[in-house]
């Protein structure tokens, strides 16, 4: 996929209501399902899921509140923000008054919606721009919010991608928010377009698309027996807003995840900040009963940006462009994982002749001539069958990518036998 059929993506999902649960969810799951063979899992209300209970489903029709001419000045058909997320129905006729206790507004931005939930405890509002209520006279206002809250499921997707080895890679997304682009719209499509350029990679690759918290929770409480598989990870969100990329480390501060992006990002710019237990969905990979080796990957992070959890964050907001970039960043990350391996030097006495096999480049000097041939040497030193190319890349000083074609050169000349998987 292009920066634009990713952006082209979002645009289609964002009118959308989702939530934790809920027919948004599932109508979200059939569109990325149009571009991947997607695994949907229905998990039922009240199935324990480690700590949790997975809750009711929670869906919605229509929402309003009318002024005394009839005219909706919140209106859920507008956007599906000026609802709060799992509010229980309502069908009444109050004062202005009465209703502000459930009016929701950011006064420090007054032409923005906010975006507010209340998942576990049973109550309702609406959110609406501070302009619109600095407008509200004093009612009365009729109140309608259609909605279930019933038994029924959590739903998530996974799309894998099988490898030569059992050995996992997790890229997770949530898929709960409802018209919100860059969290996490831009997210799913940047994902999407990702599993969609794999083709028969040496890992397995696991696309997870959840609801968040809850989803990673039941997702973790339903494989536990198999999360000893996931050998790296990411959570992917916030992927498409023009800051520079940001990597949270797994909680484990060095796992080949976390040496794998430092070298992918060696050359961009980006900002690397230390595992922190509040986020996206690597807190719950990351819990110390699980300590998956999992970061998160996003471009400005959680609440970084004054669109966050607004109707500022909307379809304009991303570009393809930022999506591209992050998902060149990611393949090049999977280019480094899927190339990473340890090697043997058949020629360790001494330096072997490298002109004479052709190896040398034929204009000295040049930049790029005096890097592979720095390459070629550092691979031929460390190549004990100990070291991974990505081992000699961090000790080098060196792009990850100049070493795996050194690797690739000197293999094909004899030089080098290959002996075992990197990282």
């Amino acid at each position: 996929m292009t920066g634009e059929e990713m952006h082209a993506l979002v645009e289609r999902l964002y009118p959308l209501c989702r939530s934790i649960t809920g027919d948004g969810v599932r109508a979200t799951l059939d569109i990325v399902g149009e571009h991947l063979e997607l695994e949907v899992h229905e998990v039922p209300t009240g199935t324990q899921v480690l700590d949790w209970t997975v809750p009711r489903e929670w869906n919605i029709r229509d929402a309003y509140v009318k002024d005394p001419s009839g005219a909706r000045v919140v209106d859920f058909r507008r956007s599906n923000l000026h609802v709060v997320g799992y509010s229980v129905p309502v069908s009444a006729v109050m004062t202005l008054d009465e209703l502000r206790p459930h009016l929701h507004t950011l006064p420090e931005q007054p032409g923005l919606v906010p975006y507010r939930t209340s998942y576990y405890v049973e109550t309702w509002g609406f959110c609406l721009s501070q302009d619109t209520l600095d407008g509200m006279g004093p009612g009365p206002y009729e109140v309608v919010i259609d909605s279930t809250l019933a038994d029924g499921h959590l739903t998530y997707a996974e799309h894998v991608v099988r490898g030569r080895t059992d050995e996992e890679v997790l890229i997770s997304c949530h898929v709960c928010h409802p018209s919100l682009a860059n969290d996490n719209l831009a997210g799913i499509a940047v994902a999407t377009a990702l599993a969609g350029r794999l083709r028969e990679p040496r890992h397995t690759y696991r696309f997870l698309f959840a609801p968040g918290t809850i989803g990673a929770i039941t997702w973790l409480a339903r494989n536990r027996e198999r999360t000893g598989r996931v050998r790296h990870g990411l959570t992917l969100a916030c992927a498409g807003d023009p800051g520079a990329l940001t990597y949270k480390r797994s909680r484990r501060g060095d796992a080949p995840i976390d040496r794998v992006m430092m070298a992918v990002l060696r050359d961009r710019p980006h900002t690397v900040v230390d595992f922190a237990p509040y986020g996206y969905d690597e807190r719950q990979f990351c819990s110390p009963g699980f300590n998956l080796p999992v970061g998160s990957l996003t471009r400005t992070p959680y609440a970084g940006y004054p669109e966050y959890h607004t109707s500022g964050d909307d379809v304009g907001f991303v570009s393809p462009e930022a999506m591209a970039d992050t998902l060149d960043a990611l393949w090049a990350a999977v280019r480094v994982l899927e190339r990473d391996g340890r090697y043997q030097n058949l020629s360790p006495y001494g330096e072997p002749q490298l002109g004479r096999r052709g190896l040398y480049g034929s204009l000295g000097g040049r930049s790029d001539t005096k890097q592979a041939q720095m390459a070629m040497l550092w691979v031929l030193n460390l190549s004990d069958g100990d070291h991974g190319l990505l081992d000699i890349a961090e000790r080098a000083g060196l792009p990850f990518g100049a070493v795996a074609e050194a690797a690739g050169a000197l293999e094909g000349a004899g030089l080098l036998k290959r002996v075992g998987e990197g990282g």
